[in-house]
């Protein structure tokens, strides 16, 4: 079994120590696609990824996505934390991208943990960096222009792409018929070649342009 405390280094000072928790934190797997946690859910747990990745998202009622974070091994989840800081339902959806282990502590021994300083320390980092990570992706949200950001997400896949006009709007926030808008405007232009789930470049050196216009 992976040691969490080599992927969590934090973990070697805390009271009570992971060992010490038995079964009740027994390291679960996953297959992709499986809904770890949803929104306005109670959270059940601190989830500790010992391989595999989730994706955090916030889902609109008319359903829109937007994906906030990802959490791989050795790092933590802000929502959760948030989530059992405040005792409070949780703001987004987690979903496993790939097969996934993964130990769920029990919120008890979460608050418990907080106790110990590397952690706290290592927690609140986790704030101070998610926070960043969000301000950038608000940033580009709300103040830069879609067909820029439509650009990024084709460049850097290959030139041919097995991608449906939903998942990419669900990729940036937005709704599938604005992406089709967009796509059909880069195609018009030469851009790129539409097919039945399938985009096909013809132009990377046109979408690095206008992909360039995003803030570095």
């Amino acid at each position: 079994m992976i040691d969490p405390s080599a992927l969590y280094p934090a973990l070697a000072q805390v009271t009570p120590a992971v060992a010490a928790l038995g079964a009740s934190v027994a390291p679960m797997t996953v297959p992709a696609g499986t809904v770890l946690f949803d929104a306005n859910a109670p959270c059940q747990g601190f989830p500790l990824v010992l391989s595999g990745e989730i994706k955090i998202s916030r889902h609109s009622g008319d359903g829109r996505s937007l994906e906030l974070y990802r959490v791989v091994p050795g790092e933590l989840c802000l929502v959760s934390s948030a989530c059992l800081f405040r005792s409070t339902p949780l703001s987004a959806q987690g979903i496993s991208t790939k097969p996934t282990t993964l130990m769920l502590i029990p919120p008890p021994v979460f608050m418990q943990w907080l106790q110990s300083p590397a952690f706290r320390d290592e927690v609140l980092g986790l704030f101070a960096e998610r926070m960043a990570d969000l301000t950038v992706l608000v940033d580009a949200v709300a103040f830069h222009k879609l067909d820029s950001r439509l650009a990024a997400a084709l460049l850097g896949r290959g030139q041919d792409l097995a991608v449906t006009h939903q998942s990419l709007a669900d990729e940036l926030g937005t709704v599938r018929e604005i992406i089709t808008r967009l796509l059909r405007r880069f195609e018009r232009e030469g851009w790129v070649e539409l097919g039945r789930e399938r985009i096909q470049i013809r132009n990377s050196a046109a979408l690095r342009t206008l992909a360039a216009t995003l803030p570095q």
